[in-house]
Formats: structure tokens, C-alpha cells, sequence
């Protein structure tokens, strides 16, 4: 099977200074019979922006787990303002507040049209492979250091 041309991958989305961006559609998938996303979507593309924004930094899924350790949620806080819509073209925005221990502290904001739509607030935390916490690794914590404001 061939590689897939790197133009043509998937985007984890792009460094805005310290603000990761991830570009999110709507699909009629993500919506209810009305054509509004669902509320537990939203979840799901905040949790991608976190995701890629890791990623992009240098810490993927896959890096954490050959360390043995992976992150949870452990507080989400989310404000909903305006509905999305299908077909809309959305911003995942995404900053990480501060690293203290085990726990990561992130701000996010989905945009649509220049205008801010649902907004949380999530602690994560490190764990190891039974579930306890753990510090991050040294590299991960360095990695994030110049982005947390």
C-alpha cells in the first residue's frame, strides 16, 4: 500500500504564538435532527485540539504510551454561547495555563466566523498505565514551558 502524500494527511493544525488552531467541519453527523451539534460533540473537538496540540509540540498519544503514560481528564468546564451548525467551518483554539505536577491546565475556544461560540476550561492529568498519577516526562514539560503564559 502506498504512503499517503504529506499534502494530502490529515492537519493537526498550526502554532498561532502559543495558541495551537485546529480547523474543524461540521457534518451532519455531528449534528441533531435540527442540524445543531449535539452538546457531547463539542468534548470531541476540544479533545482533538488538545490532541494536536501535543502532537505539535512533539508529544503524541503513541510517544506518551511507549513511556507508559497517557492523560485524563479530570475537571472540564464548558460555556456554551452560540450553536454550530452543519456545514460549518470551526477554529479549535487551544492555550495550556499551567503545568503543576501531574496536571496540565488548558483554555480553549471554538470559533466560527471570527466570533467565539463555546469556550472550556480542562484539567488534565498524567497517569501511569495503572492509573495512578505521574509527572510528566521532563521533555513534555520542557516542550511546554515557552507556551504557558
Amino acid at each position: 500500500m502506498a504512503e499517503i502524500p504529506q499534502d494530502t494527511a490529515p492537519t493537526a493544525g498550526w502554532m498561532d504564538g502559543r495558541e495551537h488552531v485546529l480547523p474543524v467541519r461540521i457534518y451532519y453527523e455531528d449534528t441533531d435532527f435540527t442540524g445543531v451539534v449535539y452538546h457531547g460533540n463539542y468534548l470531541r473537538y476540544f479533545e482533538r485540539g488538545r490532541s494536536d496540540f501535543l502532537r505539535l509540540v512533539g508529544v503524541g498519544h503513541s510517544a506518551l504510551l511507549e513511556k507508559s503514560a497517557a492523560f485524563t481528564v479530570v475537571k472540564i468546564s464548558l460555556e456554551f454561547r452560540k450553536p454550530a451548525r452543519i456545514d460549518d467551518a470551526l477554529l479549535v483554539r487551544t492555550t495550556i495555563d499551567s503545568t503543576r505536577g501531574p496536571r496540565l491546565t488548558f483554555h480553549q475556544t471554538i470559533w466560527r466566523a471570527g466570533e467565539p461560540i463555546c469556550s472550556a476550561h480542562v484539567e488534565a492529568a498524567c497517569i501511569d498505565m495503572n492509573g495512578r498519577p505521574r509527572k510528566p516526562a521532563p521533555e513534555l514539560i520542557a516542550a511546554l514551558a515557552p507556551l504557558i503564559d
